[in-house]
């Protein structure tokens, strides 16, 4: 005989797997494990993952995975004096499904690496060259600062606002790394300023309350 006790053990044990079937579970949010040893990117291939195809083994080269790109210095004659070499898949295919990537950053004087973002990766960085201020806001809008001189290192956590600041009157360098193979950028100005198509005019003028003159004073520096 089924007693009322054993009725409620039962729906609840019934409740609780149905609950587990049709959750997601924390291994089913990550990304997957790669399954073959190498997979390089296939570049001219549409994607619709987080992955590039992968090219045919027949096709793959030792200079899939060598990439010069960031031994070379950065042209920094520009609006912020700074010069971002990416490391990441698009230019060198051998990091495709690993999960990691580098940038080459160099500042002239007074160079800005202008507040800006990544939505898919956390980053760690090594000053080679100069002093630089690196800072970070969090999502509580608390800031935090620090001077960083040659050798040192510096964290920003995924998805963050941060900046870097050449705070001396010659050139400055540092490599970054990423645990993603495109960590992607969100440029704050840029994205504010330079987007194509504009963002409404009321918007900007109501985010930054000020007139339109403002706002068309602020465009006009951001004309590439």
């Amino acid at each position: 005989m089924v007693t009322s006790s054993s009725s409620s053990l039962i729906l609840f044990c019934l409740t609780v797997s149905l609950l587990l079937l049709l959750l997601p579970l924390p291994s089913h949010c990550a990304d997957p494990d790669p399954l073959l040893d190498l997979c390089v990117a296939n570049l001219t291939a549409s994607t619709s993952s987080s992955y590039f195809p992968c090219k045919l083994p027949s096709e793959v080269t030792a200079d899939d995975f060598v990439f010069d790109g960031l031994s070379k210095q950065g042209n920094v004659t520009n609006l912020f004096g700074v010069a971002v070499t990416t490391g990441n898949v698009l230019s060198f295919p051998g990091l495709n499904t690993l999960g990691l990537s580098m940038n080459r950053v160099d500042f002239g004087p007074g160079g800005i690496n202008p507040p800006h973002s990544h939505p898919r990766a956390s980053e760690i960085g090594i000053v080679i060259e100069g002093t630089i201020l690196s800072g970070i806001v969090t999502t509580k809008n608390v800031y935090y600062g620090k001077v960083a001189t040659a050798g040192q290192v510096f964290a920003v956590p995924r998805g963050l606002v941060h900046f870097e600041l050449n705070l001396g009157q010659t050139k400055a360098l540092f490599f970054t790394a990423f645990n993603s193979h495109l960590p992607g950028s969100t440029v704050l100005p840029l994205s504010l300023f330079a987007a194509a198509p504009s963002i409404p005019m009321e918007v900007l003028t109501k985010t930054y309350l000020v007139d339109e003159d403002a706002i068309n004073a602020m465009k006009s520096k951001f004309v590439f």
